[in-house]
């Protein structure tokens, strides 16, 4: 069975440093076979920054998933916008 790759990809908060900060990535191409099967990503805000993967590190979910996830609007635990927000409240 040949099982066709998802086009785009999310890099998940434990890959962050290997994927550049960069988050969504798009399918660049494919090739090899096995062990030496190889993947192209290209992150989608800087066509220029690439990866190449083998297809078990895209399988891992703790560090890609498929397709584009939003991020969140106000992320909750992130220690500046809990000073912004104390400082808005005082002043």
């Amino acid at each position: 069975m040949n099982r066709k790759r998802p086009r785009t990809w999310t890099a998940q908060p434990a890959a962050l440093e290997r994927s550049g900060g960069f988050r969504h990535f798009a399918l660049v191409r494919e090739w090899g076979q096995g062990e030496g099967r190889r993947i192209e990503l290209e992150a989608v805000l800087q066509r220029s920054f690439r990866l190449v993967l083998p297809p078990a590190e895209l399988a891992n979910r703790e560090h890609w998933q498929s397709g584009w996830l939003r991020l969140p609007q106000d992320p909750p635990d992130l220690p500046q916008d809990q000073g912004e927000a104390a400082s808005q409240a005082s002043g």
